[in-house]
């Protein structure tokens, strides 16, 4: 909220959110994961991105005086494969995002807030260093239609389309960023 009240003072009235925080821990199956891994991991990728929407709609939306806006958020790949012996935590909280997304574009269509997400696959990022293994592009690239992993600009054209007058009639729908996989 604090990051909020500083952009409102800073820049002036709100009017895109990209929630693209997320974490993930080491790869293991979910017998050997411990609460406090599944409680960090949701709290991070699923509340940490609901309740920044939330102060983002407070601003946006014309039923509270704003001027409308977009929200886009970004889950993964892994949302809808689920990453056994992985990271099944990180999957399902990815799958929470997008089911957010479309309940909140929903909710929020008629107050000017278009609401969508992006769905990266196999993307060269620092994440799965976090997740022990910092090549793991390179090794499943092979599963991927394209026979190649994606760079970070190729989602972020995506999330700026989104964002984009050019993408005006586009709400609550998630966009594949994955090389055809």
């Amino acid at each position: 909220m604090a990051l909020f009240q500083q952009a409102d003072s800073i820049l002036g009235t709100v009017c895109a959110l990209v929630n693209n925080a997320a974490t993930l821990e080491p790869q293991m199956r979910l017998d050997a994961m411990e609460a406090s891994r599944i409680e960090q991991v949701f709290a991070v990728n699923v509340f940490g991105s609901m309740i920044c929407a939330r102060e983002a709609v407070k601003r946006m939306s014309t039923r509270h005086g704003g001027r409308g806006g977009g929200i886009v958020n970004v889950s993964s790949g892994a949302a809808k494969f689920g990453s056994p012996d992985e990271y099944i935590d990180y999957a399902a909280s990815k799958g929470a995002i997008e089911t957010f997304t479309v309940g909140l574009a929903k909710e929020v269509a008629q107050e000017g807030i278009r609401v969508n997400a992006v769905r990266p696959g196999h993307i060269y990022t620092e994440l799965h260093a976090k997740g022990g293994e910092p090549q793991r592009v390179d090794r499943v690239k092979a599963l991927v239609p394209m026979k190649r992993g994606g760079q970070p600009e190729e989602v972020a054209n995506a999330i700026l389309w989104l964002l984009s007058d050019e993408a005006s009639y586009v709400t609550g729908t998630i966009i594949d960023v994955s090389g055809g996989r």
